[in-house]
């Protein structure tokens, strides 16, 4: 029984696409130097400017390349694989808008919990994306979810929920319940946003539902940043500089090659291996700004490595297309 066990799971292993797990672990890199680029930017900026620009920048430039590849396409051959993607965009306008709608929302939530309560406390809360995720997965596109996966999970968000440890013990609720809380809503908006785009996928490239996404969160964000901010862009080179590698490196890369991903691998799957991100972008902060390094962040890192690995080897983590065909 174990080695016919042991069989199935190096067949599930072999089905595993070797690109779209490259590409997730490309989109976790550049997500964890997020944090960075927006500890620099607030030089001049506030948060909500910070994001807006970002949203913006990554707007024009996703639409530039969107055309770009657009053309490419027409120039190959008598291509008419175009004309049926037009009732598409028509049918999906709404989940397209939905998507950018869900982002800024969620990050105007995640921003704000951040001025309420601790960074500790707020990461905590975010950190459970993926319970959403797995649950709007469950509830929403009736996906199944087997027990290997479920407890790959838990022991996942457990070791994360490990780097603010010493923060969590301190918890004040009176002071921070509304920032805690915030947080959380900010991950529920987050939980929501992979299984829209894992249902984009099935119609749109990539660079089409981003270019979607971050022109409706821009658009979204401008009058909150009217509103809530005295500084709109940047007043020097040196404020430009974070805020355009935030556009291109953390939207553009990073969430462009997490949208590449869901093709093939579950959004439930890509939400959890996400909780390498704070402590991928701790070590960043320890080599970049010094800061210190101690031993629950490796402990943490370890515990989620054997999340992801029991996560990995379960035939969750595949697109339920995928594991179809």
């Amino acid at each position: 029984m174990n080695a016919q066990a042991k069989v199935l799971q190096f067949n599930h292993l072999s089905l595993l696409p070797i690109d779209s797990l490259a590409a997730l672990f490309g989109s976790l890199v550049c997500l964890s130097l997020t944090p960075i680029f927006i500890r620099l930017s607030e030089y001049e900026l506030g948060p909500n400017a910070t994001i807006f620009n970002r949203f913006w920048i990554a707007a024009i430039t996703f639409g530039l390349l969107s055309q770009l590849l657009t053309v490419r396409r027409r120039k190959r051959k008598n291509e008419t694989q175009i004309e049926p993607k037009e009732p598409h965009l028509a049918k999906a306008v709404k989940l397209l808008i939905a998507d950018g709608v869900l982002l800024s929302i969620g990050l105007i939530f995640w921003s704000w919990s951040l001025t309420q309560t601790s960074i500790a406390h707020s990461s905590i809360m975010h950190n459970l994306v993926p319970i959403f995720t797995v649950l709007g997965a469950w509830l929403a596109l009736s996906q199944t979810f087997d027990r290997r996966f479920i407890l790959g999970m838990f022991v996942a968000i457990c070791g994360s929920a490990l780097l603010d440890i010493n923060d969590l013990f301190s918890f004040k609720i009176s002071e921070q319940l509304l920032g805690d809380l915030a947080a959380l809503l900010s991950a529920i908006f987050f939980g929501i946003h992979p299984l829209i785009v894992q249902k984009l996928r099935t119609h749109f490239n990539p660079v089409t539902i981003m270019t979607w996404s971050s022109t409706t969160s821009a658009l979204l964000l401008l009058p909150v940043v009217l509103i809530t901010e005295n500084q709109l862009f940047p007043s020097s080179l040196t404020g430009w500089l974070p805020v355009i590698a935030q556009a291109l490196v953390s939207q553009m890369l990073g969430i462009g090659l997490w949208a590449y991903c869901l093709k093939k691998l579950s959004a439930g799957f890509t939400s959890l291996v996400a909780l390498f991100i704070p402590a991928i972008s701790a070590i960043e902060g320890w080599v970049i700004f010094s800061e210190n390094l101690n031993l629950s962040t490796l402990v943490s890192f370890l515990i989620i490595l054997l999340g992801m690995y029991l996560a990995i080897s379960s035939r969750s983590s595949l697109n339920s297309e995928v594991v179809k065909s």
